[in-house]
């Protein structure tokens, strides 16, 4: 699914809530996991954040790796590098975002899960 981001602080903005949304939707999936298998809460919200980060964050994430580690050397290939990334301004923003928005949905999922628990100890 290819969704069509804005640009600037609205599409930074569209991209973490999308992540927190990653976040929370991974913690509910991995918790239901856990359980089955008998894991510790810890497992689950390990793997949860994970997943939140690769799911949420991994496109931009690589990209923005990739243009630190490429080599760049001539505006052509630095072109043709940043005309494969959507928004290449705002790109450190948005990863940055998109990481605490990934994990602050794993942690609000978590707090929403404890609270369904009936007091118990999750």
């Amino acid at each position: 699914m290819n969704l069509p981001l804005h640009l600037g602080w609205l599409g930074v903005l569209e991209a973490a809530l999308i992540a927190f949304a990653a976040g929370v939707a991974a913690w509910f999936a991995w918790r239901w996991l856990a359980a089955r298998a008998g894991w510790p809460p810890s497992r689950a919200i390990g793997w949860a954040c994970v997943t939140g980060l690769v799911v949420g964050a991994g496109i931009d994430s690589w990209n923005l790796f990739y243009l630190g580690v490429a080599r760049l050397e001539s505006p052509v290939y630095a072109r043709i590098a940043l005309s494969k990334i959507h928004d290449p301004n705002f790109l450190g923003t948005r990863v940055v975002l998109e990481w605490a928005g990934a994990l602050c949905g794993v942690v609000l999922g978590w707090i929403l899960a404890r609270g369904t628990a009936g007091g118990s100890r999750d």
